[in-house]
């Protein structure tokens, strides 16, 4: 099995809760974590910007990124949203356990 962290920076904390409640109600992930304000500074359009957005964490299993990244492009509003997976090599065994057991319909 392969378990993954999915980062995804929102524009504001109500978007980031839609798509977290969308994903783990239909158990696409297990658990959903919102880092409520993070300063983003990237190139866009040729020019430096500075945003306040809130970090989404989502944990799951390798199998389910493609389902889950049709609904963040479905909710979420940006043009390119952030949609990163970062391998979790290692774990406690129980809580990845649980992973799975809260994405296996």
């Amino acid at each position: 099995m392969t378990y993954i962290q999915i980062h995804c920076s929102c524009p504001d904390i109500e978007t980031a809760e839609k798509i977290a409640k969308s994903l783990v109600s239909q158990q696409l992930v297990a658990c959903a974590q919102i880092i409520p304000q993070i300063t983003s500074v990237y190139q866009w359009n040729q020019q430096i910007e500075t945003a306040t957005e809130s970090l989404l964490l989502l944990k799951t299993t390798q199998i389910h990124y493609p389902k889950i990244e049709t609904v963040i492009l479905d909710l979420h509003p940006y043009e390119l949203p952030e949609i990163i997976t970062v391998p979790i090599q290692q774990g406690f065994s129980s809580y990845l356990t649980w992973i799975q057991q809260c994405t296996t319909a």
